[in-house]
């Protein structure tokens, strides 16, 4: 019995050897023998929206919808890179989507599922753009482009994140003490997972007098990784590509 989770993949054509890595672990024996699948946001470098017509985000669909026939169950939580992904390109991709901030019992302990973003309020510029790219008529207005701009678009954004990321220091764009214990207490749970900082770790703490964790999940820029959740505990590990 174990449940498989990923999240920060950041796909791009620019890394084929990732999204090779991606498509034989979904092939494999451990992901189709899982409980289920969780990727929790990130999952490409930039999503233009469901209506892309390039080759990558046919071949994602292909693994998903793959490891979906064998008979494991694929949940999808966009991040701050896929916000524009949508039910139409999930359904083709046999992915369930969930909302940030989804609390789902695992193996018999309620565990809240987040991207992460949300809980890095140090970071008050970064929860501005947040704020404004989640907002409908915003999204909206960027999906009435055509693709080609859009493509121009989300270049230019990879661009200004990376400057900006570049120039800020490091605690800032880390989660939030007080927010993390915020949304669990508000939801009720003692063990959080969650993507984002790309900092993978496993921390225990005490909660309001109850032993706590927080599981960080890493990111796939040059290995994969993986949490593997069961009932008896968690391991958190990395993957060489071929």
């Amino acid at each position: 019995m174990t449940t498989l989770f990923m999240a920060d993949l950041h796909l791009d054509d620019s890394r084929p050897q990732i999204t090779t890595l991606f498509e034989r672990f979904l092939a494999g024996e451990e992901a189709r023998g899982a409980d289920a699948l969780y990727i929790l946001g990130d999952l490409v470098e930039a999503w233009i929206g469901d209506d892309d017509d390039a080759e990558l985000p046919r071949r994602i669909a292909a693994a998903t919808r793959g490891l979906r026939d064998a008979g494991v169950p694929v949940y999808f939580m966009v991040g701050n890179r896929d916000f524009l992904l949508g039910e139409a390109y999930a359904q083709r991709a046999g992915m369930n989507l969930l909302a940030d901030g989804t609390v789902h019992e695992l193996y018999g302990r309620p565990t809240l599922l987040m991207h992460g973003d949300v809980l890095c309020t140090d970071d008050v510029a970064y929860q501005a753009v947040r704020q404004q790219v989640r907002n409908p008529a915003w999204q909206a207005q960027i999906l009435a482009m055509p693709l080609d701009a859009r493509r121009a678009f989300a270049a230019q954004a990879r661009a200004d994140s990376r400057a900006y990321t570049g120039s800020t220091a490091e605690t800032i764009m880390d989660v939030n003490a007080e927010a993390v214990a915020g949304a669990m207490r508000a939801t009720g749970v003692t063990r959080l997972i969650h993507g984002h900082t790309h900092r993978p770790a496993i921390h225990r703490f005490d909660l309001d007098s109850q032993p706590a964790e927080r599981i960080v999940l890493g990111d796939w820029y040059e290995q994969g990784s993986v949490l593997r959740l069961r009932p008896d505990g968690v391991e958190l590990q990395g993957l060489a590509p071929g």
